[in-house]
């Protein structure tokens, strides 16, 4: 008989949000209310009728899901706004027992005259910081009936902008009028992966990761190697969107030229079809070989599946997600939200659609949820991170005999 996988069941478990952009997970109140402190027009100043322009179920295409992100960068703008939407995002986590995030954002967006990346990687921190210890010092964790929530931040590097997306890269174009975009976008992405890692190293914030975001197809990860190699001798860990809308040779890529321990989305993985370079003359061996290049490594994939649905339409369910060949290949695989307000979901409805719409066995739902703990950045010594899996490990067996049943 079929165990059945219940909501309760999936809200109570432990979880992680390995994939979670700061910049797209507001509380849509919030983004209201900043607006009108800072003035910035909205399109509707209702939930509902943000939600219907902006905010929806569904979208037409990747500009039309990326529309609200220059609303909500627009009122990101100062220290306080930063450390007020990480706070929240912290909290709205733990509410669904999320115990650990990695938030990642792009610094570089925020920065403006007097306000400088280091300040703003240190208010977002503060805002993490603040929730993680009202949780932490709450009786349940400290007498073991509850797990203690731990949080990194991952710095993202972008793989194309313009000098309209903020005040900083305004600067970098005017000071270098010659040099080709894609040059200073490199440039950008270097001095990115310096200040993470400086931070990291002297201050103590938790910089686990480095990440390149952005539009994917014309702008390889190979053209920011010097950022990442950078960030790979100072022991940053190194995640890549790769695989969202280019192919089996992006991941490739990314995981050789860039060292990627993780790979955000990875949806292209299997599709042999999207392989561009002549010289692969034959593609489904080639895409064998990095399935078990990636299966064997245990490069954990980052896996969304209603921003996938939602920006990319040859997926119009989740059954029809190569998800499930992810789970039929072993890859390690966490499931995470991308922007829990731009894809109007959290942890757990995500886990719900994947249960409810794949054959999900209870032992790989176990496997998904421990990949997100164990393929961590976590921040401190590797054995608090063994300890932290050991707690998952037992809290999750003992809801398994509360709630699972045939």
């Amino acid at each position: 008989m079929k165990t059945k996988i219940t909501r309760e069941f999936l809200e109570k478990i432990p979880k992680t949000d390995l994939h979670l952009h700061l910049d797209g997970s507001l509380r849509l109140n919030t983004l209201i209310e900043l607006a009108k402190a800072a003035k910035v027009p909205l399109p509707s100043e209702t939930e509902s009728g943000l939600q219907e322009l902006v905010f929806k179920e569904k979208y037409q295409d990747l500009p039309d899901y990326l529309r609200g992100f220059g609303l909500t960068c627009a009122v990101l703008q100062t220290p306080e706004n930063l450390e007020r939407v990480a706070y929240e995002l912290a909290v709205d986590s733990m509410a669904e027992n999320v115990r650990y995030i990695e938030v990642r954002y792009a610094p570089q967006l925020h920065i403006r005259p007097g306000f400088t990346v280091e300040e703003v990687i240190e208010c977002v921190n503060r805002g993490l910081a603040r929730a993680q210890q009202e949780h932490n010092a709450s009786a349940a964790v400290k007498d073991g009936r509850d797990i203690p929530f731990h949080y990194g931040i991952i710095t993202c590097a972008m793989r194309f902008f313009n000098r309209h997306m903020s005040a900083y890269y305004a600067q970098l174009f005017d000071v270098m009028p010659h040099t080709p975009a894609k040059e200073v976008m490199a440039i950008a992405s270097l001095e990115m992966a310096r200040a993470a890692a400086n931070l990291a190293h002297t201050k103590g914030i938790p910089v686990v990761g480095f990440d390149l975001a952005g539009a994917e197809a014309g702008f390889p990860a190979i053209d920011h190697k010097e950022a990442y190699q950078y960030a790979h001798v100072h022991f940053l860990k190194k995640t890549v969107h790769a695989g969202e809308a280019y192919g089996p040779e992006s991941i490739f890529q990314a995981i050789t030229e860039c060292h990627a321990d993780r790979i955000g989305h990875g949806t292209f993985l299997f599709a042999a079809d999207k392989i561009k370079d002549p010289a692969i003359k034959d593609p489904e061996y080639y895409v064998r070989c990095l399935v078990e290049h990636v299966a064997s490594r245990r490069i954990t994939l980052e896996v969304c599946p209603t921003s996938n649905l939602q920006t990319i339409p040859a997926i119009t369910s989740v059954a029809e997600h190569p998800l499930r060949k992810m789970l039929e290949a072993s890859l390690s695989v966490s499931i995470c939200t991308d922007n829990r307000l731009v894809s109007r979901t959290s942890v757990t409805r995500e886990l719900e659609l994947v249960c409810s719409q794949l054959p999900v066995t209870p032992a790989q739902l176990r496997n998904i949820i421990l990949a997100g703990f164990k393929g961590s950045f976590f921040p401190g010594p590797y054995s608090e991170k063994r300890a932290l899996v050991r707690q998952v490990i037992n809290r999750y067996e003992a809801l398994e005999k509360q709630y699972l049943k045939a």
